[in-house]
């Protein structure tokens, strides 16, 4: 997840409730004002006396030339998180990224920069500093960088078989987030394999659409979550992160509101791309939709061998939900 902290020179009650409610993940405040901010909502104060300390938790470092590198990359190696105090560059960053252990962040005064730092050796950095005295402001780009925090590419692949399956304890993620059509998550029966099913937001004459709910298949799939990691649904639980898909491949992360687990009946969907196979069992129902290369909604009930749906094709495994690369085969 990547990291949106508010930074105030002064404090004002304004903006401290566009930060809190936008979804920032700390203020960073002058002493003495943390309680004013925990008054407001809860949220993490960087200040001194504060959640975390500046100088002892967190490090706020100058990065003007290699002395400053060396200090900051000493920091990273130790685990601490440092944020560049100042003007940065994209090559000095890069070479902290590649080294370090700890979280480093950077200042952000602009979408264009928040676009930057969250793409630097297309991991990015951990977070950005947002420093601004407009409200509005703040609230736009805190959220430019929760809906920018990851993106994956997406590729066709060709559907070669459908089939029914019979009964399974199929999962649906209630989420806290209303998704447009186009939307959903990436599922499947193998992590480097995984589908895009939409969420139920088309019309339909059985039943309303509900735009916050993806109905994501048996209790086994895998779903993709932030980090690059995955997860059964089974494990799902209310609270938890999880991210939204667009047919572009943009990713925003949401939070999972409710788990609903019934038993129903199934379809195996099975795919191609590229020379991968994969597949995916989902509920055997009208309502619920893949995703077709204009991102166009394709029910299961009226897919046909032939069509071609998005995936996302991975050609690494995954040990706990965590990427590595050995030898891994999952039909």
């Amino acid at each position: 997840m990547k990291l949106a902290w508010v930074q105030m020179q002064t404090w004002s009650d304004e903006l401290a409730v566009a930060a809190i409610e936008s979804g920032a993940d700390a203020l960073i405040l002058p002493e003495g004002h943390s309680e004013k901010a925990k008054a407001l909502g809860r949220t993490c104060v960087i200040s001194p006396g504060g959640d975390l300390e500046p100088g002892k938790e967190v490090c706020f470092e100058r990065l003007r030339g290699p002395e400053d590198e060396t200090l900051i990359r000493s920091l990273l190696r130790a685990g601490q998180t440092v944020v560049i105090a100042g003007n940065w560059e994209v090559i000095p960053v890069e070479n902290l990224l590649a080294y370090g252990n700890g979280r480093l962040l950077v200042r952000a005064a602009s979408g264009g920069e928040i676009e930057l730092a969250l793409g630097v050796l297309e991991k990015g950095v951990a977070g950005v500093v947002i420093s601004s005295d407009n409200p509005a402001e703040v609230r736009h780009l805190v959220n430019m960088v929760k809906r920018t925090a990851e993106s994956q590419s997406l590729k066709v692949a060709r559907v070669d078989g459908i089939g029914r399956a019979g009964m399974g304890d199929r999962v649906c993620v209630d989420t806290c987030t209303s998704m447009v059509p186009g939307e959903g998550m990436l599922l499947g029966n193998s992590s480097g394999f995984l589908f895009l099913v939409q969420a139920e937001t088309g019309q339909n004459p059985y039943v309303a659409p509900r735009p916050f709910r993806v109905n994501a298949g048996p209790v086994h799939s895998y779903i993709r979550v932030p980090g690059g990691a995955t997860r059964y649904l089974s494990e799902l639980r209310a609270g938890e992160r999880v991210l939204v898909f667009g047919p572009d491949g943009k990713a925003q992360e949401v939070t999972v509101g409710r788990v609903k687990i019934e038993r129903r009946p199934l379809v195996l969907i099975e795919a191609s791309c590229e020379g991968q196979s994969g597949s995916i069992l989902l509920q055997n129902a009208e309502t619920i939709r893949l995703t077709g290369p204009s991102a166009e909604a394709i029910s299961v009930a009226r897919l046909k061998i032939g069509d071609s749906v998005l995936t996302a094709v991975e050609s690494a495994g995954r040990h706990f939900g965590v990427k590595i690369e050995e030898t891994i085969r999952e039909g």
